[in-house]
This record gives structure tokens, C-alpha cells and sequence, in this order.
């Protein structure tokens, strides 16, 4: 195996695909081609402890910088690949020079979603998607500075918490009748409204359309389109994020809310693959494609890819998972629900320790979301890889234990 590798990315999923091919026995080159100066990295903590001031810069890096040396990984960060000729199976540079491949992974990651509204480009206005965007919004973390955020999505709250607890005055507008409404059940909006209230962040819901930003050079205030006004030094802009394929596109590859991907990871051309958030693939366990946006998600197709390359073909059709960290509370979700499932639930939300559970008709478990629950997590995961069947009936039941419900029903 003495081919050459690109991978065009350097994040989290392009830092996993290299070290599973070393690991692996890939015996030709690699080569991790990044716009950012930092060696591939984990994001999660960006908007948690790392923002927090927590976690130092070297604890978010997946290995040190000096691992890709020592294992002959070939790592040229702020270069940026500008074109593929997938024919010639050469890369155009950013800086007009070219680099060869015999095969290519494209770990091209997502983007933040811009917000289009007057005052955008103020100073003080952020978005937060690397480590260069948590340390331009630390600079103005003081005590008793005003931040408003747009978009009460997992970054908004979660920056929100860590934000309110170091001291500032925080509101968050959010269009929605509810918070984080795109990934989660009613009940846990419900419960996340309550304790961030509670905190002390201002929550405004349903916030009227023609939101714009007031200031001369820099960021004084937010005003909804219905004209209500809110003092800022600070704007964090958190609305989502969309996928990087322009440079698939360009060469000519199927991209479809995402680079098209089959169960291996492979694109139509067989010697490029793609992994990560720019990827729409299909999981088996769905039974249809999806682009998820995970850290497990870059991580397992890195490695997927990686077998790929090494002549080990297994599909990946794992169970997506979430989490995120708010206050002292950790939310993880596990499988995707559906608005038609029966929500059932265990615990008590008042005691900041519960999950609820999705059933379909059929009383397949096909998500679980769980804060502060664990067990109920991990046993939930197992039994939607599973379909594993439960009777809504007796999960409601308190008086149930769940692991013997969980292990009757994986037989």
C-alpha cells in the first residue's frame, strides 16, 4: 500500500482518518491539507470549557502536533486546496502550487450559517465556529458586559450558560416558539427554558422577523423587528451551520445537501471519498441518507474510510448520537425522533435527572434523550442498534426497572 493519500480538511474527522491509517498499516504517504494554523482538533469544547477558560489550546488538539512528524504524516496547515483534477489526480494549492494524489478524502467539514441583517459586520458581532472565533468573543468576556444571542440552537445556550456564569448579562432571541425546537422533544425545550431562566439568561421566544444590530462601528445594541431594544457590547450569531462542497462540486462530484456518499464512505469516483459534516450518506439503520452534524459522526466515517483505503469493507451504519453540555447538566441523544412517535418518561425533570424515550407505533425505540441519565443512554443506544421493541406501557411505569426492561428486550 504504498499509494498516496490527501485529505483536504484539517479538523476532527481528517486528524481521525490519518491516524486510523497509520494505525491500520497504510504503508504510502499522507498528507492533511488546512486553512486554520492548528493541527486537526476537537470542536465540542469550543463553545464549553475551552470558551470557559477550562481547557488550555493543547487538550483540544486530538494528538500533538509533533504525533504527525513521528508517524510520518505530512501536515501543512494554513494552505488552502483551491481545485481537484480528478483525471490527472492532481490538487491546485491556494498558492498556485499542486500536489498529487493516488487517492483523496474530502474532509471539507461545514461553515457557519450567516445571518443576513443591517450591523452584521459591526466589531463586537460574532460567530462561532474555530478556536481564532472563542478567542476573538473571550476578549470581551468581563463581568457585567452585555451579550445578546441570536439563535437559541446548542451553541447559543450553550455559550449562554458559560457566559452567565462568568458574569455577564445575557439574552438570547430565538424565532421559534421554543429552544434548540430543530433537536429536541418539547419536554427537554421545556426543561432547558426553565433552568436557563432560572440561571438568569433572559430567554425571548418567538422573536418578531426584521431583528437588525445598532451602532457606529461598533456593536451598542439589538433591536427586534417590532422595535424592543437590547444594550450590547457583545452579539454571538448562532443559527447553524451548512456544508463546505463547493470544491466537490466543482470537480464534478454528486452533492446533494452534502457530498453524496455511499455506506463506505466512497463518492462516484473511486478514488475519492468523503467524511464528516460535508457528507450525505445513507445508514442502514434509518433505512434512508442524512448529513449529520457529530462528532461521532467524523469520527466513525474517518475510520470507515480509513478501512475503506485498507481494503476492509464495512458499511457504517452506526446509531447517531449527541451531546452537549449546559450548567451542570449533560444532555445526550441518541437515534433521531420523529414528531409521530409516543414520548415516554422516566424520571423527574424537576430533579434535573430524566430521559424520554420515542416509541414508534410499533413500539420500536427509535431515540432516547437523556439529561443527567447515563445508564438510560447507554441502554438506550444498544436497544434502537438493536430495533429492540418496548411496550410504552411499562416504560412509563415507574415502579419498572429499565435495565431489566432493557435486557428483556435484547433477548
Amino acid at each position: 500500500m504504498s499509494e498516496s493519500v490527501v485529505i483536504v480538511g484539517a479538523g476532527h474527522a481528517a486528524g481521525q482518518a490519518a491516524i486510523s491509517l497509520r494505525q491500520g498499516g497504510w504503508q504510502g504517504s499522507i498528507s492533511i491539507v488546512g486553512e486554520e494554523p492548528y493541527p486537526p482538533y476537537q470542536r465540542p469544547p469550543l463553545s464549553k470549557k475551552f470558551l470557559a477558560g477550562e481547557l488550555p489550546l493543547e487538550r483540544l488538539y486530538l494528538r500533538p502536533e509533533t504525533f504527525y512528524a513521528e508517524h510520518d504524516i505530512d501536515l501543512r496547515l494554513g494552505s488552502r486546496i483551491t481545485a481537484i483534477d480528478r483525471e490527472a489526480h492532481r490538487l491546485t494549492l491556494g498558492d498556485g502550487g499542486e500536489l498529487a494524489y493516488d487517492k483523496l478524502i474530502l474532509a471539507t467539514g461545514s461553515r457557519v450559517r450567516r445571518l443576513a441583517l443591517p450591523g452584521g459586520e459591526l466589531t463586537g458581532v460574532h460567530y462561532l465556529r474555530n478556536i481564532d472565533d472563542v478567542l476573538a468573543l473571550q476578549e470581551g468576556f468581563e463581568p457585567g458586559a452585555r451579550l445578546v444571542i441570536i439563535g437559541a440552537g446548542y451553541i447559543g445556550l450553550e455559550v449562554a450558560a458559560v457566559a452567565v456564569k462568568s458574569g455577564l448579562v445575557v439574552t438570547v432571541l430565538e424565532a421559534a416558539d421554543r429552544v434548540m425546537g430543530r433537536v429536541v422533544s418539547p419536554e427537554v425545550s421545556a426543561f432547558y427554558q426553565r433552568e436557563h431562566t432560572r440561571a438568569g439568561v433572559r430567554l425571548r421566544l418567538e422573536t418578531p422577523p426584521g431583528t437588525r444590530i445598532g451602532g457606529e462601528g461598533r456593536v451598542s445594541s439589538v433591536i427586534e423587528g417590532d422595535g424592543r431594544e437590547h444594550r450590547a457590547e457583545l452579539v454571538l450569531i448562532g443559527i447553524g451551520v451548512l456544508p463546505v462542497t463547493e470544491l466537490a462540486e466543482a470537480a464534478g462530484l454528486d452533492c446533494d445537501n452534502g457530498i453524496v456518499v455511499d455506506e463506505y464512505c466512497r463518492t462516484a469516483d473511486p478514488d475519492i471519498l468523503a467524511i464528516g459534516d460535508c457528507t450525505n450518506h445513507p445508514n442502514a439503520l434509518l433505512g434512508r441518507r442524512l448529513r449529520l452534524e457529530s462528532v461521532h459522526n467524523a469520527q466513525e466515517q474517518a475510520k470507515t474510510a480509513a478501512r475503506t483505503l485498507l481494503g476492509r469493507l464495512e458499511p457504517y451504519a452506526d446509531v447517531p448520537w449527541f451531546w452537549s453540555d449546559q450548567y451542570d447538566l449533560k444532555l445526550q441523544i441518541a437515534g433521531l425522533g420523529d414528531p409521530g412517535c409516543r414520548r415516554v418518561i422516566r424520571g423527574e425533570p424537576g430533579e434535573r435527572s430524566f430521559a424520554v424515550f420515542h416509541c414508534g407505533d410499533d413500539g420500536r425505540l427509535v431515540a432516547v434523550e437523556a439529561i443527567n441519565s447515563p445508564r438510560e443512554f447507554m441502554l438506550g443506544r444498544k436497544l434502537i442498534a438493536a430495533g429492540a421493541r418496548l411496550d410504552p406501557a411499562e416504560l412509563a411505569d415507574s415502579g419498572n426497572d429499565f435495565k431489566a426492561l432493557a435486557e428483556t428486550a435484547l433477548g
